[in-house]
């Protein structure tokens, strides 16, 4: 690595870890303020309390680090700039890309960080974190002398499995025993009549066979072209080698797409494959999202750089404004890829199109201006 890299590159190191620790502290802070009162609510131990922030706080690291990035290349670039050594460079006949090679090449070492992140640590960070809340919750509640039957009840959760068409319907499904209350499931056929319907008053998800059985029920056979029962069994208990649904993905159709990690997404996604499901869509982009979303460093680097080394011509605030406003526009463009999924775009262009789209700007825009000044 030449003297000019490890300089820059000692200047932002300084820079990007008082930003990275700065902004920690606030999400931190956030998170304390968010979780504080339910943790001790259910009268979680401090040693409880210091465990669940030191297990969620990885979450917040894929958020952080562009801010962090885009933060530091602004701040120590312009400090450059103000002492004039960034024109004494372009004076000397270095380029753009000269003078943030080393930084374009931190850009790809968090890229490759945050896809780690997002793959690894921060489906870890989330699940450990939900089960953490969800058992202190439910301790609180056993305290209370609530039966177990009541605690951890799901209302009105409804599941439809496209490759068997199979919809389920459970009055009462609970998350911690995996009893279900209330279990209406109707069998339909290729012209989605029902042919067959099992009604029972409970059920369980037995982890072992990966079947379920249900209890109190009965069985009742229809004539697909009229709707017309045409036989009925009851049965007190059996056990449904067919039914292999599983309870924890039909939670997640329950949950809003950003509070599932990559594997959750990643077994949902899997299971359904149901393109023309509109309930998949949000699911789909949030999947296709984490792995794109990581292209957020490359695209601070090559937004900012360029702007802020052009200061050593014009005002050094007006390229930052310049940067900031291709990010504002990053960021809408992504908001509005997300609203068109489904529809116009796939999930997958939804998720992937601002971010390749941006970082051919920000290599273009670097290549435009790495001519000496």
């Amino acid at each position: 690595m030449r003297r000019l890299d490890r300089y820059i590159l000692r200047e932002w190191v300084a820079v990007f870890g008082m930003a990275l620790i700065s902004l920690v502290g606030l999400q931190l802070l956030a998170l304390v303020q968010n979780k504080l009162d339910d943790l001790r609510g259910y009268g979680a131990t401090w040693h409880e309390v210091v465990n669940y922030f030191a297990v969620v706080l990885p979450s917040t690291l894929p958020t952080v680090i562009p801010v962090s990035l885009a933060i530091s290349i602004l701040y120590s670039l312009g400090d450059l700039h103000r002492r004039q050594e960034t024109t004494a460079m372009r004076a000397a006949g270095f380029s753009v890309w000269d003078i943030s090679r080393s930084l374009w090449m931190m850009g790809a070492l968090l890229t490759g960080t945050l896809f780690l992140l997002n793959a690894e640590v921060v489906p870890w960070s989330v699940e450990q974190s939900r089960l953490t809340m969800s058992n202190l919750r439910y301790e609180a509640a056993k305290q209370q002398q609530l039966d177990d039957e009541q605690i951890g009840l799901i209302y009105n959760l409804t599941f439809y499995n496209e490759d068997e068409d199979r919809l389920w319907f459970i009055n009462r499904f609970n998350e911690y025993n995996y009893r279900a209350y209330g279990v209406t499931i109707s069998q339909l056929n290729g012209q989605q009549k029902e042919v067959e319907r099992i009604a029972a008053n409970e059920g369980y998800y037995d982890d072992l066979t990966q079947r379920w059985v249900l209890q109190q029920g009965r069985i009742t056979e229809f004539l697909p072209a009229t709707g017309e029962a045409i036989r009925s069994q009851a049965f007190d208990e059996r056990a449904f080698t067919q039914l292999d649904e599983q309870p924890d993905l039909m939670k997640f159709l329950e949950k809003k797409p950003n509070d599932l990690s990559f594997f959750q997404l990643s077994r949902l996604l899997g299971f359904l494959k149901a393109d023309e499901d509109t309930r998949v869509v949000p699911y789909q982009v949030q999947y296709w999202s984490i792995l794109f979303n990581p292209l957020r460093c490359l695209i601070v680097v090559g937004l900012t750089v360029p702007f802020a080394l052009s200061g050593v011509r014009t005002n050094p605030f007006i390229g930052i404004s310049k940067s900031a406003g291709l990010l504002l526009i990053y960021i809408i463009a992504a908001v509005g890829c997300k609203i068109l999924a489904g529809g116009t775009l796939s999930p997958l262009m939804a998720a992937a199109m601002p971010n390749l789209l941006m970082v051919g700007i920000s290599v273009w825009l670097t290549y435009r201006a790495s001519k000496p000044a």
